[in-house]
């Protein structure tokens, strides 16, 4: 299988090539020439696979390159119960990611895939723990090192971290926005002690951090030169990694292949409903893929109106589902470049005018953009938003009624999903985080702390090593280069 650039200028390349580039050199995202099809009989053949096998399955119609039995190790080391061992008392990690029936009468059921079991207790383990054992496998064949270049807002830098800490060959360099994430999140980043891992606080907002991670990326002599790469969701493998645990939820939720079931995604950046979409157009039989946002609510207002309007960093919330608080959504590209049916010329306009104008209006009411908004529908997206106030009540709730401690992340998806949930049709929300990861919150919402698994008691209490940096690029790259060095 090759890959092509969103943006249609770059020579296109396989999954090992792209693996470790990021973004293309034209400035857009990777996306398959074609995506693969998933036929009836497989989807029936996959109902009794593990997670691993299941991963096995789904990856091999994309890393084509790799041989099988390297790619079916590969899974096997990442997708075990050791791995995702933090898993509730009534769940079986041996499931990786269990589904949990909410509510389940008057013809609605609500179901919650749980998919914070692994080290850091956020979702992004999911394909970040098997990134380390892809970008090591390609490393070692390749004889060659990496230094990954990240932006977080939260839970990638840290899932990243430790998927990436003690690799040989790999060096990891992630931006935060300083003093903007929960004090967990911090601890769980600025506490680690490998000499692979180096942190730096950025004064600013994660959308300053993320320009930095492009425009460093777009520095094509610098990135060639400091054999840079990245873990952010522009990756590819990141995204296709994730595609799993929808054919996962799926297959659990049902029965029969002609049944469909819906997902509501909390979303700031786009990557893990961006993987909903590619399940879709796979042929997963996923009825509707609904946005949750929090008060930054930039894709909420496209799915309503056609309207892209990035914020300003001043215009930017500080929320308490701060994984979410993003306004200019990477992976947001793939989803256009599907939606104008691979126009790259339509793509790279319109992402021009991002950069130049904050956003692009497809609603039609704009002359020359068109009335592509109406193409949104076939695609099945619709969208929500909650803010703190929701956050609160839905934690309550959620606790009150079935028991279960829940993110403020995962509030905001449930909220939304209530709003959207059809008779006989069930609605997957996928948790994005463990309670304890925003436990300033969850105090504020149930008058307690959260449950923290074994060996998280007293992480803010180490020691914490970091580096504070103004947005700005020339010392960014400065900061690289010393320490590439070493």
């Amino acid at each position: 299988m090759q890959y092509a650039s969103t943006r249609g200028h770059a020579t296109a390349q396989n999954f090992s090539e792209i693996l470790l580039a990021g973004l293309a050199p034209d400035g857009g995202l990777y996306l398959p020439q074609s995506y693969p099809q998933v036929t009836q009989d497989e989807l029936n053949a996959w109902r009794s696979l593990s997670y691993a096998e299941l991963a096995f399955e789904v990856l091999r119609k994309f890393a084509t390159d790799i041989p099988e039995a390297d790619l079916k190790a590969l899974v096997e080391k990442t997708y075990t119960a050791e791995v995702y061992r933090n898993a509730r008392v009534d769940e079986d990690a041996s499931q990786i990611t269990p589904l949990r029936t909410l509510e389940d009468r008057n013809g609605r059921k609500l179901i919650l895939q749980a998919l914070s079991n692994g080290p850091t207790l956020a979702f992004k383990d999911m394909a970040m723990q098997l990134l380390g054992n892809l970008f090591e496998y390609t490393l070692d064949k390749q004889k060659e090192e990496l230094n990954i270049f990240g932006a977080t807002s939260g839970d990638t830098g840290s899932a990243a971290e430790y998927a990436m800490r003690g690799k040989h060959g790999i060096r990891v360099f992630m931006l935060s926005p300083h003093k903007k994430m929960s004090a967990f999140q911090t601890a769980q980043m600025f506490s680690l002690q490998d000499p692979n891992i180096f942190n730096i606080a950025v004064e600013g907002v994660f959308d300053d951090c993320q320009d930095m991670v492009k425009a460093v990326s777009n520095d094509h002599a610098f990135k060639n030169q400091q054999k840079i790469g990245t873990v952010n969701s522009i990756n590819w493998a990141r995204v296709v990694a994730q595609v799993v645990y929808y054919f996962r939820g799926y297959l659990s939720a049902t029965t029969r292949n002609d049944q469909k079931v819906s997902f509501t995604v909390p979303s700031g950046n786009f990557g893990n409903i961006c993987a909903g979409h590619i399940a879709r157009m796979m042929g997963l039989p996923i009825e509707k893929l609904v946005v949750a946002t929090n008060e930054n609510d930039v894709l909420d207002e496209f799915f309503r109106t056609g309207i892209y309007r990035v914020r300003k960093s001043a215009e930017t919330w500080h929320t308490t589902s701060p994984s979410m608080d993003i306004s200019k959504a990477s992976n947001f590209e793939r989803f256009i470049h599907d939606l104008l049916d691979g126009d790259a010329d339509r793509v790279a306009a319109l992402f021009r005018k991002v950069e130049t104008s904050g956003g692009f209006d497809l609603s039609g009411k704009a002359g020359s953009d068109g009335d592509e908004f109406k193409k949104v529908a076939k695609f099945g997206f619709q969208s929500g938003k909650s803010v703190h106030a929701d956050r609160l009540n839905t934690i309550r709730l959620v606790e009150q009624k079935y028991g279960i401690t829940i993110d403020t992340h995962t509030a905001d998806g449930i909220k939304v999903a209530l709003e959207h949930i059809e008779d006989g049709i069930p609605m997957i929300v996928l948790e994005t985080a463990l309670a304890a990861k925003f436990n300033e919150t969850i105090q504020e919402a149930l008058g307690r702390d959260a449950e923290r698994p074994a060996g998280f008691e007293n992480i803010e209490a180490l020691p914490q090593h970091f580096t504070v940096m103004a947005a700005d690029v020339t010392q960014m790259k400065a900061f690289i280069s010393a320490h590439t060095m070493l």
